[in-house]
């Protein structure tokens, strides 16, 4: 018989079954618990906490930093009749109060925010007032020190729960250290331990790491080896994706670019190419990816190191979704490891170079000192850099690094089109219908062609408002900038130029002073996660599968038999004669007492040490040899073969 959460989950999302984990998290929620999910990328996070809060009454606060995220789930949610709203910079001032007063009013079951806006007096007002029934965090590693991506903003999250109280926290997250998982925990004062945690293993996917130094000839024998299904290309910079991706074509192989960069209908155009097979290949930064869930991604290729091995397991587990066996290669040449370091030291400009590049924005916008709070202006970062010399990527750290402190946030040119809200009661509407007649027709078409506008902002159409009504859209727009003067509606207009947004008000340069954390803590480990980069790709002794498991903490019996490390082993030693003589000599060895490695390697005679080594290392992968309490090898007589 089916659970209440099941029957919601088949009236909304029309399944019948929850994945894996889904439904404990689902009930670890339902009983007030503190919850801490760990989901892979396309584990279906959001329905853990979407379920329960419909499932109770009130409201589910969703706090992320995605922007991106937010509109696409608040537009998913509204498609399924369910009120939900999100308040993010950009917004109009009256389309945040409106948002604001539908959760303080009950009209809504979701209300998405970002971590910067609960620092905000209005908002921590209002909070008081709503009726709260999940406190949901998403990217929750965000609010840990040693996480991959750490905002202290996310600090600020526990401030709010005194006055929710007795209301549940659930954190989710795709990867996280031991470390970090229990970071989370405590930062986000919960009340007791509580994790749920699938296997980061994903026995279809291959993990490979290609030295290489043709990395187009190997990427082009890579995608032709897969003549059915899809593909990704991740690279670091804009211009890559498109001389790879000429080059695939060139080659034969339909591709296609994605970055930050193109325009929003570029984007969109290209990514559902991609999505309904029409191109193979997605080249891409790795602006692409959130919320891709291709099932038939046969292989993914990562043709420059990634920062991190959370960016690397999240991207490479793009491939395999519908369960079937899949690939993933590192390509690395020799120069590879200096460029990532030299990356790592431009990430982080000294803090004086920061401070300059925050007044010469103050400046450039013309906002004083102590104004400015929640506004934001078109951004070209190229002109700006131009304008005070300053190199464009040394920039461009800078205000990443003030955006994650919470000081400012940047838009790559996210589509934000043109929204009305009419604001006026019918009868002050009727009114100026009467007394101004010219601007009657336009009333009653966007009465009649938008239905809910009196209620909520709707997406409008300047043009198809012109064309319906005849006149020019310079006409439209002047239309509405005389309706808003009138106080009759609200009007945001359309926006596609990359934003710069004011999350707090301009500070003096010598009164700004990044966190410690944010600063020296953030570029320690930062430099740990690049360390573990270099790591993994410089292992080619150990499994790629039990190397990437090992760093998220979890211990996987045996190596994969499949990746590039596994494979020439194989080839190296276990078809090899000499493997057995060595073999037979160990264990003979052995049998009479444990033996160090240095020994045992010394007692051996008429073989090199590394082909003794390599029989040690594949007889302790295959749990025939092990060490005990003082790091001896010993033969496991129950597995004897």
């Amino acid at each position: 018989m089916a659970t209440e959460a099941q029957k919601v989950l088949l009236k909304y999302w029309g399944y019948a079954t929850f994945r894996p984990m889904q439904e404990e998290i689902v009930n670890s929620v339902l009983a007030g618990n503190d919850t801490l999910a760990l989901l892979p990328t396309g584990g279906g996070k959001s329905i853990c906490f979407q379920v329960p809060a419909l499932m109770k009454e009130g409201m589910c606060l969703v706090i992320t930093p995605l922007i991106a995220l937010m509109k696409d789930q608040v537009q998913h949610l509204k498609k399924l009749n369910i009120p939900a709203a999100a308040i993010y910079s950009g917004l109009h001032p009256n389309e945040v109060e409106l948002a604001y007063n539908q959760a303080v009013f009950g009209r809504l079951k979701f209300l998405y925010v970002s971590p910067e806006r609960i620092q905000t007096d209005r908002f921590q007002e209002l909070i008081r007032r709503m009726k709260i029934n999940l406190i949901a965090v998403d990217e929750s590693h965000c609010i840990s020190q040693w996480g991959y991506d750490f905002r202290p903003p996310y600090l600020q999250i526990a401030l709010i729960r005194p006055y929710l109280p007795n209301i549940p926290v659930l954190a989710l997250t795709a990867t996280a250290t031991k470390v970090v998982v229990s970071d989370i925990q405590q930062r986000l004062l919960f009340q007791k331990q509580c994790v749920f945690q699938t296997s980061y293993e994903r026995k279809n996917i291959t993990y490979n790491v290609l030295h290489e130094p043709d990395k187009y000839g190997v990427l082009l024998r890579l995608l032709l080896k897969y003549p059915t299904g899809s593909a990704i290309v991740y690279v670091r910079n804009r211009k890559r994706t498109h001389d790879i991706s000429d080059f695939l074509q060139s080659k034969g192989i339909s591709s296609t670019y994605y970055h930050a960069g193109l325009d929003t209908r570029l984007r969109d155009e290209r990514q559902k190419l991609w999505m309904l097979g029409r191109s193979k290949v997605m080249v891409s930064t790795n602006a692409f990816g959130m919320g891709i869930d291709k099932p038939d991604v046969r292989v993914v290729v990562h043709f420059d190191l990634p920062d991190s091995l959370e960016a690397y397991f999240q991207e490479a587990g793009r491939a395999g979704r519908d369960g079937k066996d899949s690939e993933t290669y590192l390509l690395i040449s020799d120069q590879d490891i200096g460029q990532l370091k030299l990356n790592f030291e431009a990430s982080f400009p000294e803090l004086n170079q920061i401070r300059a590049v925050y007044q010469a924005i103050g400046n450039y916008f013309q906002i004083p000192v102590g104004t400015g709070r929640d506004t934001g202006f078109d951004f070209d970062l190229v002109q700006f850099s131009k304008n005070y010399n300053f190199q464009v990527l040394e920039v461009f750290h800078a205000l990443k690094l003030l955006e994650k402190d919470g000081m400012i946030q940047l838009s790559e040119g996210i589509s934000a089109p043109s929204r009305l809200y009419v604001s006026a009661k019918r009868e002050d509407l009727y009114r100026i219908q009467v007394e101004q007649p010219a601007l009657d027709p336009f009333i009653k078409l966007i009465l009649r062609n938008y239905p809910g506008i009196m209620t909520d902002f709707v997406v409008i159409n300047e043009s198809d408002l012109s064309r319906k009504l005849g006149i020019e859209v310079s006409r439209v727009e002047e239309t509405i900038l005389t309706l808003q003067k009138l106080n009759v509606l609200s009007y945001s207009p359309h926006k596609e130029k990359p934003q710069l947004f004011f999350i707090t008000e301009r500070r003096n340069k010598e009164d700004l002073v990044l966190t410690k954390e944010t600063y020296h803590d953030r570029k320690t480990s930062t430099l740990k996660r690049v360390q573990a980069v270099i790591d993994c790709v410089s292992n080619n002794e150990q499994c790629r599968n039990v190397q990437l498991l090992a760093y998220f903490g979890e211990v996987m019996p045996k190596r994969c038999g499949k990746c590039d490390v596994c494979i020439k082993r194989n080839s190296l030693t276990l078809t090899d004669i000499e493997f057995e003589t060595i073999k037979s000599a160990i264990k003979k060895i052995l049998f009479t007492r444990p033996y160090p490695v240095y020994e045992l390697i010394s007692v051996i005679d008429f073989y090199t040490d590394e082909k003794i080594l390599e029989a040690i290392r594949w007889l302790i992968d295959n749990k025939i040899l092990q060490k005990d309490e003082n790091e001896n090898l010993i033969w496991r007589k129950q597995l004897e073969i």
